[in-house]
């Protein structure tokens, strides 16, 4: 199976560096009061615990996960377990690495026909932005691909994907103001299997999670889109966007109810000095974060890694 989070082209020390300028605010939030914390620790005691703790907290990890960390290492310290605050620093790596495990293994695409991606989320989450990024990112992994402009109440939404699409210089499938969502996905959908293209990546409108008949619409448009190919669509990315914090949490639970959502896309982590809502949501959700926007460049949306993301924020890299 391919997995496009490999991608030959993207090297790892030169991802992590770029991932550090994307992540500068929340850098600056945590790796460097954590480096502060450490630096003067001469020894684990319950003031650096505490410390540890009022910064998780501060760093919008949320209540349920800073608990968990912090009584995994009081359990480590009482038993020995940890020599000196070099140790603790590394044992908190490692704790926050496991609760990313369900993001571990990258996104794949299955290979086999046309595969389609459906991107959901609320209005202002960078839904149609996402789309065109993630347009650019499958060209560089030599996917041929097309896009389908779901979002048909807002002219705006349409005219910026084609714009994207002319960017990136790919076909967009679109129709007119206030057409049936469904029916033009059904539409792209059989179009992108005429031209064999890889991957159809399809906007929505952006919907409340509180609006139960915007959300049946996309129920509706699954169960469209499924009269033509009963595995689609094969990708369901919620966009989120990081800077609204843990009400990303409630917003993610809301559309996971509706929707089968296989995987979540965190947008404007750069415009955040909380990242730690990453580790909330993973925690929360158990869902995969497939991946991260770090800037407004074309090339800024990046497929998360957690290793490299944990060591970004803690700065615990060589």
């Amino acid at each position: 199976m391919d997995n496009v989070a490999d991608q030959s082209a993207q090297g790892k020390p030169g991802l992590l560096a770029r991932l550090k300028r994307g992540l500068a605010k929340t850098r600056a939030g945590v790796s460097d009061q954590v480096s502060t914390l450490f630096l003067g620790a001469k020894a684990i005691d319950d003031d650096l615990l505490d410390a540890i703790e009022t910064l998780l907290i501060t760093s919008d990890f949320g209540m349920t996960v800073t608990q968990e960390a912090i009584e995994a290492l009081t359990k480590m310290v009482a038993r020995d377990q940890l020599a000196d605050p070099a140790a603790l620093k590394l044992a908190l790596r490692s704790h926050l690495l496991s609760l990313l495990a369900p993001s571990s293994q990258g996104f794949a695409l299955g290979g086999q026909g046309t595969e389609v991606i459906l991107m959901v989320g609320v209005n202002g989450a960078g839904k149609t932005t996402t789309a065109g990024k993630l347009a650019r990112y499958f060209q560089h992994d030599q996917r041929r691909v097309m896009l389908a402009a779901g979002d048909t109440f807002r002219a705006a939404a349409v005219e910026q994907l084609k714009t994207w699409g002319e960017r990136n210089e790919i076909e967009v499938i679109a129709q007119h103001t206030g057409a049936d969502s469904a029916s033009v996905l059904f539409d792209a959908l059989a179009a992108a299997k005429a031209r064999q293209a890889d991957v159809l990546i399809a906007d929505t409108a952006g919907r409340l999670q509180n609006k139960k008949n915007l959300m049946q619409e996309l129920q509706k448009i699954v169960r469209v889109l499924r009269r033509q190919d009963e595995a689609a669509p094969q990708h369901v990315l919620l966009v989120l966007d990081a800077t609204t914090g843990q009400n990303a949490i409630e917003q993610a639970r809301a559309f996971t109810q509706d929707v089968s959502v296989t995987g979540l896309v965190l947008t404007k982590l750069d415009g955040t000095a909380k990242g730690g809502v990453v580790f909330a949501l993973s925690e929360a959700l158990g869902l995969p974060i497939q991946f991260v926007g770090v800037g407004e460049a074309i090339d800024d949306l990046k497929p998360f890694d957690p290793e490299l993301f944990v060591d970004a924020i803690l700065d615990t890299s060589e």
